[in-house]
């Protein structure tokens, strides 16, 4: 008989009785949803619902102000951004290298007014203001926007992702030293913790490293190494644990790997509740549950037969509603071409609708609880997931790895493993690897997904405009306040950053500046200089 297994390489059995749960013990292990160690669910028994949005961004804030602003209309519970490739590499978008790029991969934002065209005319008290942007910066100009609009900072709600450990080597790279990274990291989550209190600054996104091909039990392994670091940095800045950890959350991938997808959920709430209690010593109950929120697998949708990409999504979205997540975004089905036309998030938001609307699954609170397969399945992925932690942190101190290209080969490692499991036919993909139609058959919904992003240069001659009008003489004096302050390793950034986004300095003469006081080139790629 053929062995089956998880993409986690766990074996799965034909049939599961109660052989597999023996000594269960019900309480440490499960409990009522709602209660320690919050395997079963973070909320308590009752009607639920979880916020329901699609991942925006494209050309320029005002393009993507319009995105926002037409799936709040459709419904959508909260709006999240993500900008361009240049804007999270930190480079503005009149750099030489960025031209090919400006607002084809996400929103272009490079200064303050950028901010304020993004969030123009939202109610940003009453909704999640979300985004996958640089979070020290966009919290900082979220605070100010949301100030100058005349709403409090502290019943601003949303969240920015923090991703120190894994941005270089596995997203976009900002060619910052990993101090920085970090330091910059903490400066957010202390800044936000004591100014803007309901707002989500310590989001650990799993979701964009594990595209590279990671596991489920390797995506939250490596997740923890780096909450624990981070938590550990906080506390020797003197923060206590119970002030900032209410606002942890973890932002999941989620793949086709439906059951596996669910147990890893549950595994993680249980895993953080017992870090958090017994390692941490945290006495708020709300520190010991995690917000749990998920983009479903972009990896996971196929440029052939992109039709096929709304089961997936709906697949996947169901599995994380069942594992109970408080937030999801489903990738789109044209996420193999472009970022989302209006009518993939509209399939993409309208799926979410009809789970919610339509099936009763929000009625009942964890249902497969009890199941002998998935909590035989949780147990397991969490057993892996505590032994893989142990076994990178023993190789030495996460930050030694960073900083010496471990992570940067590990990711290298998954992705040719996950390549050659496509090829090979381990991993089936309908469309891709099986199942396949001659590509002049392969039309449905092509009219959407080959309609290509042009860059958005008309935003590139505006910053270059916006950089001449500017008060040059109050541009440098505050420029130099960053370079000392960011030179004090001991000072909070987010004070002076703000100043500097008040001044009209860009993201890339921050950045620069910023890079120049770790002793690190100004423009990492040779073209730009420092204001004079």
């Amino acid at each position: 008989m053929t062995e089956h297994r998880t993409r986690s390489q766990i074996p799965i059995k034909p049939l599961y009785d109660p052989d597999d749960l023996k000594d269960f013990d019900f309480d440490q292990k499960l409990g009522i949803p709602g209660s320690y160690p919050y395997t079963r669910g973070i909320r308590p028994v009752g009607f639920w619902t979880w916020i329901q949005r699609e991942l925006s961004g494209e050309g320029d804030a005002k393009k993507s102000n319009k995105q926002l602003k037409y799936l709040l209309k459709q419904g959508q519970m909260g709006v999240d951004v993500i900008a361009d490739a240049p804007s999270n590499s930190l480079i503005d978008p009149d750099h030489p290298l960025a031209v090919n790029a400006v607002g084809t991969q996400g929103v272009s934002v490079c200064c303050l007014n950028d901010f304020r065209e993004l969030w123009k005319d939202l109610p940003l008290d009453a909704i999640t203001v979300s985004s996958s942007m640089m979070s020290t910066i966009t919290a900082c100009a979220l605070y100010l926007v949301a100030r100058e609009n005349g709403f409090s900072a502290e019943n601003l709600r949303g969240s920015v992702i923090q991703a120190p450990f894994y941005s270089e080597p596995c997203g976009y790279s900002t060619h910052f030293p990993f101090d920085l990274r970090v330091r910059l990291t903490s400066d957010c989550i202390e800044f936000c913790t004591k100014e803007m209190p309901k707002f989500h600054s310590f989001v650990e996104d799993t979701y964009f490293f594990c595209e590279a091909g990671l596991n489920a039990v390797e995506e939250m392994a490596l997740g923890f190494i780096e909450i624990r670091y981070l938590i550990k940095d906080l506390l020797k800045r003197g923060l206590d644990i119970d002030s900032f950890a209410p606002r942890i959350a973890i932002l999941v991938n989620c793949g086709m790997d439906f059951f596996e997808e669910i147990a890893k959920i549950r595994a993680t709430r249980r895993i953080f509740a017992r870090m958090m209690k017994e390692e941490f010593g945290a006495k708020d109950r709300r520190s010991w549950a995690p917000v749990i929120t998920s983009h479903t697998s972009g990896m996971s949708m196929t440029a052939q037969q992109p039709f096929n990409n709304i089961v997936r999504g709906t697949t996947q979205a169901l599995s994380l509603v069942l594992g109970g997540v408080q937030a999801v975004e489903i990738s789109a089905f044209d996420e193999a071409f472009r970022t989302p036309s209006p009518e993939s998030h509209l399939v993409g938001l309208r799926t979410q609708q009809i789970i919610g609307l339509e099936t009763n699954v929000t009625k009942v609170i964890d249902p497969l609880a009890g199941s002998y397969y998935v909590e035989s399945l949780t147990d397991e992925i969490e057993k892996k997931i505590l032994a893989k932690v142990d076994e990178i942190e023993a190789m030495g101190d996460p930050a030694a790895l960073s900083e010496g290209g471990w992570f940067k080969r590990f990711f290298e490692d998954a992705m040719i493993r996950y390549s050659r499991m496509v090829e090979e036919g381990e991993i089936a993909k309908v469309g891709l690897n099986c199942l396949q139609i001659p590509p002049e058959e392969d039309r449905l919904l092509k009219d959407i997904t080959e309609q290509k992003i042009e860059p958005y240069t008309e935003h590139i001659e505006k910053i270059k405009d916006f950089k001449k009008k500017r008060d040059i003489q109050k541009l440098r004096s505050v420029l130099q306040k960053l370079l000392v302050a960011t030179k004090n390793r001991k000072e909070n950034l987010a004070s002076v950053i703000m100043e500097a986004l008040q001044a009209d300095a860009t993201i890339g003469e921050m950045a620069g500046t910023m890079r120049l006081a770790y002793d690190h080139p100004y423009d990492p790629l040779g073209m730009m200089t420092p204001i004079t």
